[in-house]
């Protein structure tokens, strides 16, 4: 792949959201991003206003989490929630889709869930995470429909949140579905830049992730070795080696189950029959 340090940097939203995060913690996130040119802050509402002020005049993004990490709030209220963030300076919107209703089928809801927050962002670009670790296959395609259908400018694999991250194979899927149309997000435990490459490759052009400024150095040292870049162990992508019975739902699991146990690659099978 012909990446740069700098082209790596662009994808990166630098990522802080957990509920214990103080000041001091965002204006860390924000001087790291000026400094390596990140593409945004992907931060929590409460920290919009200052981001945005720290940020001011630069090429960096402010961007804000909606209805998170959950996605169950009514649909008034995450608009609400975008309208005022966008107040407040934010210039990209990640909301969170309502799983529940999705998995339940009822899409018309769904996608007027997303097109509520479309319509209350404005100007913003609006990127919609299914939490794809609570999904099959079947359902993160029909998201993907859903969301496009919606109008918003990206589909996002997870909040970081739920029992499961990004991986490559869901990016693929997902890329697969919107085309090039719209942008794909990777987020979640994506925690080093081989980790990013291989969602890169795979059809990402946005990463979410806290530790941006660890992948960027390292990746400068590629140029000096290759031995970062040897293959993973067959299956080292595979999504059900991740699958969780305590944090999924039953069917969602036992399907991720069934995907191992019918791998060609059955010697790296993490699941006890």
């Amino acid at each position: 792949m012909d990446l740069t340090v700098e082209d790596l940097a662009k994808t990166i939203d630098h990522t802080v959201l957990k509920p214990e995060a103080k000041q001091s913690k965002i204006k860390q996130l924000c001087e790291e991003a000026l400094m390596y040119e990140f593409a945004a802050v992907c931060i929590n509402t409460t920290h919009v206003e200052y981001a945005a002020e720290l940020l001011k005049d630069s090429s960096v993004k402010v961007c804000c989490v909606i209805g998170f990490p959950l996605g169950a709030n009514l649909t008034q209220v995450k608009a609400m929630e975008a309208k005022e963030a966008v107040r407040l300076g934010a210039h990209e919107i990640d909301m969170v889709i309502n799983v529940g209703a999705l998995r339940d089928k009822n899409y018309d809801f769904v996608r007027k869930d997303i097109e509520a927050v479309v319509e209350a962002s404005g100007n913003a670009h609006v990127k919609v995470i299914l939490e794809t670790g609570l999904l099959i296959d079947d359902e993160k395609r029909q998201a993907c429909l859903l969301v496009k259908e919606a109008g918003a400018d990206f589909v996002k694999t997870s909040t970081g949140f739920g029992p499961m991250g990004a991986t490559p194979h869901d990016v693929r899927l997902m890329r697969k579905t919107v085309g090039d149309s719209m942008g794909v997000k990777a987020a979640g435990g994506i925690r080093n830049f081989k980790d990013a490459i291989k969602m890169i490759d795979a059809g990402a052009n946005r990463l979410g992730t806290s530790a941006g400024v660890a992948i960027v150095e390292d990746f400068r040292w590629t140029q000096y070795s290759d031995a970062w870049m040897q293959p993973d162990r067959p299956c080292w992508d595979c999504p059900s080696r991740h699958a969780s019975m305590a944090k999924q739902p039953k069917e969602v699991y036992l399907w991720y189950k069934e995907r191992c146990l019918t791998c060609p690659h059955r010697e790296h099978n993490v699941f006890n029959d």
